[in-house]
């Protein structure tokens, strides 16, 4: 049986007591709406320690988390700004040195000029805790993730359009072993769109991509460079295929290029694509597949060639109350060092499931009960583990 900590024991009271508030309360304009947060969460492998780390180590935690925050919707003319921020706190029972104040500021700028012209100025920056699958510290290590990004859009047809943007992301981390990770992104594109009738579109980007690593990393004494170039030729689709089938999909072609250790250099098929499918008019569901590289939060290997697929379905069982399910299953091919020994493969996989339930009482109040499970089958190449945990999350939240 799972005993809860005596704090847990009073979220329920405060759960309810926050339902009573919102319930009560009217939004403070049509513009500004504060919002609050209460969660739980139990996780019987935290650390994701793999099956043999031993008797002595505590696997299992509580955490409990109070969020606080603002959603700003504001039309200004033919404009509209869109942000949110919020500030929370999260505590852990056993591993408290991983107690931490996260921040998540997020604010959107929709433009449009004369009838042709429109875009998106934008930019983000979230501080939370950095994910255990990769690095198995107890350790606080605080992730900074700062992106910025501006595009536009030319429709100097009814049914074609011409756009173009840059995207600029940034990555630091608290934990010194893991400032290796330090890295910034930069993504330039440019493209072409037809736009059909029935606000479906379809078309072509190239876009180019680069990646700094501010910190190399040493792996037997050899200092590695792990800056990279990406060019891509890819189709963009989105396409409602019926009245209840939509497609979308970013893929085609991309070539990944280093200037050190040209052997990791790689080519291919790169991408992803969405199925929404909804038969019935309580019932969706969501299938995703992609082929893509993907940075790796390791000290011994910084990306890799993610493959996976995932399906989910929603399912609104009354109109205050709805399901979820989603199972998911990724195989990750991990760069390959010349002149560098490892032994093992060079790839890891893992596969996990969930389960949810929301009850949305009244207007801007919801409660929310999900249950997940995770396995995964680790790469000694890139320090990953055997591993497998469960855990159960439980939050409620009011916005006025």
């Amino acid at each position: 049986m799972l005993s809860f900590h005596p704090s847990v024991r009073m979220v329920p009271l405060a759960l309810a007591a926050a339902l009573v508030c919102g319930a009560a309360s009217a939004e403070i304009s049509d513009t500004i709406h504060p919002f609050v947060a209460l969660g739980y969460t139990y996780d019987d492998n935290l650390l994701r320690l793999p099956d043999n780390a031993g008797d002595g180590v505590q696997r299992s935690d509580r955490a409990r988390q109070a969020q606080a925050g603002v959603i700003v919707e504001r039309p200004i003319g033919r404009q509209r700004l869109s942000a949110t921020a919020k500030v929370s706190r999260v505590n852990f029972d056993h591993y408290s040195q991983l107690d931490y104040n996260g921040k998540d500021l997020k604010a959107d700028l929709y433009w449009q000029l004369g009838n042709r012209l429109s875009g998106l100025l934008g930019g983000s920056y979230v501080e939370t805790l950095t994910p255990f699958s990769d690095y198995n510290s107890s350790e606080r290590n605080l992730r900074t993730t700062r992106r910025e990004y501006v595009n536009a859009a030319w429709r100097f047809h009814p049914s074609w359009q011409v756009r173009g943007g840059v995207t600029r992301n940034r990555n630091e981390y608290e934990l010194l072993a893991q400032r290796v990770n330090n890295r910034q992104e930069d993504l330039a594109e440019v493209g072409a769109d037809y736009l059909a009738s029935s606000g479906s579109k379809v078309g072509l980007v190239v876009r180019h991509w680069k990646g700094h690593y501010m910190n190399p990393r040493r792996i037997n004494g050899v200092a590695l460079d792990d800056d990279y170039t990406q060019d891509e030729l890819k189709a963009s689709v989105n396409w409602r295929f019926s009245g209840v089938t939509y497609i979308e999909m970013l893929a085609g072609y991309a070539k990944r290029k280093h200037a050190f250790f040209t052997g990791r250099d790689s080519s291919g098929v790169n991408g992803r694509a969405a199925v929404t499918w909804a038969p019935l008019g309580k019932v969706r569901f969501n299938a995703d597949v992609w082929r893509e590289f993907a940075a790796v939060e390791s000290f011994v290997v910084s990306n890799s060639l993610n493959k996976g697929a995932s399906v989910a379905a929603t399912w609104t069982v009354t109109s205050k109350m709805q399901a979820t399910a989603s199972v998911r299953r990724e195989n990750r091919e991990f760069e390959q060092l010349p002149s560098v020994n490892f032994r093992g493969e060079a790839s890891d996989r893992s596969t996990s499931a969930q389960l949810g339930l929301t009850y949305a009482p009244t207007i801007g109040t919801q409660l929310g009960l999900t249950a997940f499970r995770e396995k995964r089958n680790g790469s000694p190449l890139a320090g990953t583990n055997d591993y497998k945990a469960n855990g159960l999350s439980i939050n409620a939240s009011v916005q006025f």
